[in-house]
């Protein structure tokens, strides 16, 4: 199975694709989209929308994983910002076919440390561990792709295993 994990935002989108095959787990691509802060909200949610169709074009994933919308109640505005490029993604995961699978911040964090309520370099250091990285996966919004795409793993596996 192949996921393409996404951390989305408006200047910086995360995004990593992860392959599980067996018990191993391989990073194929990780990166960012980054858009010109000085442009039009228009021409930036169009820049995510070419980048993030290339990659899934590219990397053809079986599931799309993304972050759900959290904001903190001080600051409402920055999940409207981000519920643009949620957006996109979920457009362009429907145009390509593409079932997008949304986890809470909390889930992720559970599923990766044990912990809904971990740090992010407790994640990060997860993330290392299970992908083998050597260093940590820099920007963060990369981190946070690629804990996603791990979740989904996680939840795919939870539910085998369950079935069993």
């Amino acid at each position: 199975m192949r996921v393409l994990g996404i951390d989305p935002g408006l200047n910086t989108t995360g995004y990593g694709i992860i392959e599980e095959n067996g018990h191993e787990i391989k990073v194929h691509e990780a990166g960012v989209v980054r858009t010109d802060v000085k442009a039009a909200i228009e021409d930036r949610l169009l820049d995510i929308s070419r980048d993030i169709q290339n990659v899934i074009e590219q990397f053809k994933p079986d599931a799309i994983a993304i972050e759900e919308l959290y904001s903190h109640y001080k600051h409402p505005r920055t999940a409207i910002i981000m519920g643009h490029a949620r957006g996109i993604v979920f457009m362009k995961a429907a145009e390509a076919g593409v079932r997008v699978f949304p986890y809470s911040a909390t889930k992720v964090k559970s599923s990766l440390t044990g912990n809904g309520r971990a740090s992010k370099q407790q994640v990060q250091q997860m993330i290392c561990s299970t992908l083998g990285m050597s260093a940590l996966p820099e920007p963060p919004d990369v981190a946070d792709a690629l804990a996603v795409a791990l979740c989904h793993i996680q939840a795919i596996r939870q539910r085998k295993a369950i079935r069993i």
